[in-house]
């Protein structure tokens, strides 16, 4: 396959140009060694060492002092996370610079991780007000066709225009939007790769940045939350049927969460907290991965189990908006939107101005106003700060259903 342009590049260069250190972060096999490579080919000219390499691994964790200070020249340092006290030294290497060059903006330190640094405060404090965090996902449908992927500038802009079918259904699309490796398999192969995959990152990512008892019972945990995708989440309720207590079950779940494997999606709201649901719902992190643990290929839920496939799609649609936020240009919040009266929205975006809108999931091919109901929901109580309401769905057109509310073809997330 040939190299695919990442759409994170310019946001990591223009970081690069304003921050002492610069950290990609994302899940294994996402890409991020390669964008570092051709980074510092084509950008970034920096030394590569990698600490999946045991001797680099060995010789950081024993003095990380001397380990950036023997270097003269910038440095891209894969898979940092695995020496943590390598943030420690880089905080005092960063403030001695600072001391030495007042006027230096530019970064001298490239970092990448498959470990979520936001999950690990530790790590992170160490360099709070030094360090710029950019996270790189799988791939996105807009980047493997090199199509535009406007669909958050369209929405706030209330602009539809072009918006004519794409020749990538909802199938097709979602064997697009993933790790690179698996984007030209055949679905034996991908079936392979994928448990290869999942027994590294449950055996020795985990491990790496915790230190847990039950190591064997993370595989039945994950298919637990493969089999509640997009559902509201309750620990006590995935704790029996992994057959953990509560407290443990919340801890390894934000452990898959650390590693990329599953995120949380936080509920809205804005000071109407009694009339709204404050659970958080889950998603896995990739949606090919999701169909592996479910034990079906996404044609098959689509003919023969079409709720699951149901929510299968708001899984992609959940990737993919968190993608085209990590490398966007709108500035924006990912939530979902409940009320005890089960009105819901799948998707809420916030802006820093308060500006919100909603996007509303459907994997048939007709909507019908109904559909909008929980949008007018959340229009309501929003008021004038709500902007838009989509319901994406598989048909062609774009509908009108309102001043500020359309149907769009599931297409729009990436043209």
């Amino acid at each position: 396959m040939e190299l695919v342009p990442r759409r994170l590049a310019d946001r990591v260069l223009h970081a690069l140009d304003a921050n002492p250190v610069v950290f990609v972060n994302g899940p294994r096999q996402s890409g991020k060694s390669t964008l570092v490579r051709v980074l510092s080919r084509d950008s970034f000219p920096a030394e590569y060492v990698t600490l999946d390499n045991a001797s680099q691994m060995s010789a950081a964790a024993s003095s990380p002092a001397s380990f950036l200070s023997s270097r003269d020249a910038a440095m891209i340092i894969d898979e940092v996370q695995l020496v943590p006290d390598l943030f420690r030294a880089l905080k005092e290497v960063v403030d001695e610079r600072r001391m030495d060059y007042p006027d230096a903006r530019n970064a001298r330190y490239l970092l990448t991780g498959s470990a979520d640094i936001m999950t690990l405060p530790g790590l992170a404090d160490a360099l709070v007000g030094r360090m710029s965090i950019q996270t790189l996902y799988p791939f996105a449908v807009c980047e493997v066709e090199r199509t535009p992927g406007r669909f958050l500038e369209r929405i706030f802009e209330r602009d539809y225009s072009g918006l004519g079918a794409s020749r990538f259904d909802p199938v097709e699309a979602i064997a697009r939007a993933t790790y690179p490796e698996l984007v030209e398999r055949d679905d034996r192969d991908r079936a392979e790769w994928i448990e290869s995959y999942l027994t590294t990152i449950l055996q020795r990512d985990v491990r790496n940045i915790s230190e847990i008892e039950k190591i064997p019972v993370l595989p039945r945990l994950l298919r637990v939350l493969a089999s509640r995708a997009g559902s509201l989440l309750n620990d006590a309720a995935i704790a029996r049927d992994v057959g953990l207590n509560p407290v443990t079950c919340a801890k390894y779940r934000s452990l898959l969460n650390a590693v990329f494997l599953t995120f949380d999606l936080s509920p809205w709201h804005r000071n109407i907290g009694k009339r709204l649901v404050k659970s958080a719902k889950g998603f896995l992190g990739d949606t090919l991965v999701l169909c592996h643990l479910l034990g079906r290929s996404v044609a098959e839920m689509r003919e023969r189990a079409p709720e699951l496939f149901g929510h299968v799609v708001e899984n992609f649609v959940a990737t993919e908006l968190r993608k085209l936020l990590a490398f966007g240009d709108v500035r924006a919040e990912l939530f979902h939107f409940r009320t005890s009266s089960h009105q819901e929205v799948d998707f809420v975006l916030e802006r820093p101005d308060g500006s919100v809108a909603a996007v509303e999931v459907k994997s048939r091919a007709d909507v019908s106003a109904a559909d909008f109901d929980g949008i007018r929901t959340l229009e309501a109580a929003v008021g004038d700060q709500f902007v838009a309401g989509v319901v994406l769905y598989s048909g062609k057109a774009v509908v009108p259903f309102g001043a500020n509310l359309h149907a769009l073809p599931l297409s729009a997330l990436w043209l």
